[in-house]
């Protein structure tokens, strides 16, 4: 079994009710030769220097997350795309630890799976920024002002494509048209409708 990361080791021994699935998680991941690593808070594993998959937790369940879960043959059926925005990433959802034990050898195969994804070098083929629905509120502030339209177009591709689903994402126009006003100021320092 490949080293445990002591980095990685408080995440395993904070206070939480999926304490004993992460555990069994890790377990069986460290078993597949993976490293272990601390990205985004949670314990990332990946291969020669790849994000494979990682172990995260929520309200209702911990899951799995595999990067390029869209490239996979969907592990029995477990890997679940949490939204519609979701592009590449796959989750495998776990509401105990007998489910996790159960799963152990799906679990594994599909570590398998990842790692010659990743050893084939596959890419998820995204879609391009320009084939995300663009909001009527949004066009019409576009059109409006040269330059929010400017500083909009030099944002980067995933930035341009964070604000086109914030904006997308509510069903009143009213809230709609709140989200790109509050977010004008954000797109002229050329920043992210997320960063601080």
């Amino acid at each position: 079994m490949e080293m445990m990361n002591e980095k990685v080791n408080w995440f395993f021994e904070m206070d939480t009710p999926w304490q004993e699935e992460y555990k069994s998680l890790r377990k069986i991941i460290l078993t597949c030769g993976l490293t272990e690593e601390l990205k985004w808070g949670v314990p990332c594993y990946t291969w020669q220097k790849k994000n494979v998959v990682l172990i995260h937790g929520f309200k209702e369940y911990c899951a799995l997350l595999f990067h390029k879960g869209a490239l996979l043959a969907n592990g029995d059926g477990l890997l679940i795309q949490q939204t519609e925005n979701v592009q590449s990433a796959r989750q495998m959802r776990f509401t105990n630890l007998k489910e996790i034990i159960n799963c152990e050898a799906v679990i594994q195969s599909t570590i398998v799976e990842v790692i010659e994804v990743e050893k084939a070098g596959l890419k998820v083929p995204l879609k391009k920024t320009k084939e995300f629905h663009v909001p009527e509120e949004f066009l019409v502030a576009l059109d409006g002002s040269p330059e929010l339209k400017t500083a909009f177009e030099a944002l980067t591709p995933g930035r341009q494509r964070g604000y086109l689903l914030h904006f997308s994402q509510p069903k009143q126009s009213n809230t709609r048209k709140a989200r790109i006003e509050k977010s004008i100021p954000k797109i002229f320092a050329g920043k992210g409708w997320n960063d601080r």
